[in-house]
């Protein structure tokens, strides 16, 4: 099963066990947002797949309802391992992280009044909004290299109906989605020539 075009090289492909243990890493490192490790572990790390590549799974997880972090786990793991993989990555990200909240969880209820630890879990938050922004800044070299487009102008329009206009995300969704689709189809085409 292959949900991205283009197949990895065999020597690039992960196994189920390193699939799991990545995503685990990811969810357990990423505190307050886990889509700076992700990229991290995938394009820089481990190199399983290149920045463009990254993006264009990132995008296709945007596009998924649900949460675009595990869609994204559930993406890479497909596109590596077929369902097996999707399954694995899935639970390496969901899996570990469920336990140690739970546990967080019950802790909290019984210490969560001290000071102390609502200062560490603002430092925490902090922290996270730095990585978030970091990664945009990552996300968008490529974007950059190979030219805008009109990337901007759609992020633009998306947000003006969104946060300024607050239509409905849905039919955002549903009117932009087929509207970036042409425009990116029309950009792939080049120009036409005449013969």
């Amino acid at each position: 099963m292959v949900i991205l075009p283009g197949n990895p090289s065999t020597a690039n492909r992960p196994g189920l066990v390193a699939l799991f243990l990545a995503f685990s890493k990811v969810a357990l490192a990423g505190f307050g947002g886990v889509l700076p490790w992700a990229r991290h572990i995938i394009v820089e790390e481990r190199q399983w797949m290149t920045a463009e590549e990254f993006n264009d799974a990132f995008a296709l997880a945007h596009f998924l309802p649900g949460p675009n972090v595990v869609n994204l786990s559930v993406v890479f793991g497909a596109r590596m391992r077929g369902v097996p993989g999707a399954l694995v990555a899935f639970s390496g990200l969901v899996g570990p992280p469920v336990a140690i909240v739970t546990v967080l969880g019950i802790l909290y209820a019984r210490f969560g009044e001290l000071l102390w630890l609502q200062r560490v879990l603002a430092g925490v938050a902090a922290g996270a909004a730095g990585l978030i922004i970091a990664t945009v800044a990552k996300m968008a070299k490529p974007l950059v290299q190979k030219g805008l487009g009109t990337g901007p102008w759609i992020a633009v329009a998306v947000f003006l109906a969104i946060g300024v206009l607050r239509w409905p995300l849905p039919w955002v969704i549903a009117v932009m989605a087929p509207v970036s689709v042409v425009l990116a189809w029309l950009s792939m085409r080049g120009p036409v020539r005449e013969g």
